[in-house]
């Protein structure tokens, strides 16, 4: 275990917590105008319909998939009867799935950005960055999905990033178990690292936002544009009502 191994294991996830949690909390105190998605639908629809549901599909999928992989101990779905051969199937085929699906979205929301006109006007410096890091962490995804398929000891992630990520949440990362893993599964960690430290100030942070209020909103009264017939003819804006009051 070197220097490196410390740092990068050891005391950098630590820091992309804090940047995380600290940039969400300023982000949400000083930009509440800015956390949004900056929807562009209204200039264009077509590959917007295509792309977002096979994205957002396929990044759920994902998220779960890491959930079981990375929380749940190998010993656990041991003694459900779960053999190593048939968890490794499973992941292959739903994370080639869910990473196929999340990176098509994603391609096409790309074409999308560079070729309509005042979509990629709309376009920063801070999205650009965002999706060059959003794909590069969904391409390593699925080297590792295919490294952790090929099965071997040292392509068995829930021996080595599993117990390391397990790990932080006890305050005692066993640096020693995310050194001895492949490159591949290192490389597609610190992407991850890198995408949750600029998180907080992209559009990604729309995601911290669950839209609970539309279950307890009361409704929306519209009026009819086929009402009863009137007891007398509407007036202009601007005419005044010229009818006399009754006496008292």
């Amino acid at each position: 275990m070197t220097t490196l191994d410390v740092l990068l294991w050891g005391v950098l996830p630590y820091v992309v917590i804090a940047i995380l949690v600290g940039g969400t909390i300023w982000r949400y105190r000083y930009d509440k105008f800015g956390w949004t998605t900056r929807s562009s639908e209204l200039h264009e629809s077509r590959l917007l319909r295509i792309g977002s549901p096979l994205f957002h599909f396929g990044l759920l999928v994902v998220i779960i998939g890491h959930v079981i992989g990375l929380l749940i101990p190998k010993s656990w779905t041991d003694a459900a009867g779960l053999s190593q051969d048939a968890y490794h199937l499973q992941a292959l085929v739903l994370g080639a799935i869910a990473g196929f699906c999340t990176l098509v979205g994603v391609g096409i929301l790309v074409y999308r950005r560079r070729t309509t006109g005042p979509v990629f006007m709309a376009t920063t410096k801070n999205d650009k960055l965002m999706y060059v890091v959003l794909v590069a962490a969904i391409v390593a995804g699925l080297a590792t999905t295919l490294l952790g398929a090929a099965g071997g000891e040292e392509h068995n992630y829930r021996l080595t990033v599993s117990p390391w990520f397990r790990s932080l949440f006890v305050l005692q990362p066993d640096i020693e178990a995310m050194a001895h893993s492949g490159l591949g599964f290192q490389l597609h960690t610190l992407i991850g690292l890198l995408l949750f430290a600029i998180w907080p100030f992209t559009r990604l942070v729309h995601a911290f936002t669950a839209p609970l209020g539309y279950l307890f909103r009361p409704y929306i009264v519209y009026r009819s544009r086929t009402a009863g017939p009137a007891t007398r003819a509407p007036r202009r804006g601007w005419e005044r009502d010229t009818t006399p009051s009754p006496r008292r």
